[in-house]
């Protein structure tokens, strides 16, 4: 079994900044790559950004030069760090990993609320 566990959410104003933390733990044999999903009141859950351990990271165009995201390999710990925040950026953030355990399978956490507003 793995376990996700986000924090680093709340509230800030706009142009402010977030740093998302996540934390994989639990019987993990490897992972392929952890990442960042978001899902906005009334809306479908969309992808943000995910990277994997070599370093390889993708985001989606709304978020490009805004958030980067990072991970520490030994902690098995990835991060979003958010800048420049905008209202649309309001969701509840999930952190993702594609995980082994030792069957690769998708792990999700609880869910961290970000919410941009003054």
């Amino acid at each position: 079994q793995v376990q996700l566990v986000e924090s680093g959410g709340g509230l800030v104003e706009p142009g402010g900044s977030l740093r998302l933390s996540c934390v994989a733990s639990g019987s993990i044999f490897a992972i392929y790559r952890m990442g960042w999903y978001r899902q906005a009141s009334g809306k479908q859950r969309e992808l943000v950004s995910f990277m994997n351990p070599n370093g390889w990271r993708n985001y989606t165009d709304s978020v490009k030069g805004r958030f980067t995201i990072s991970i520490d390999n030994p902690a098995n710990t990835v991060y979003l760090q958010m800048n420049d925040l905008k209202p649309e950026d309001t969701a509840v953030y999930y952190c993702n990993g594609y995980i082994a355990s030792p069957d690769y399978h998708d792990y999700w956490g609880q869910g961290t609320e970000v919410t941009v507003s003054s």
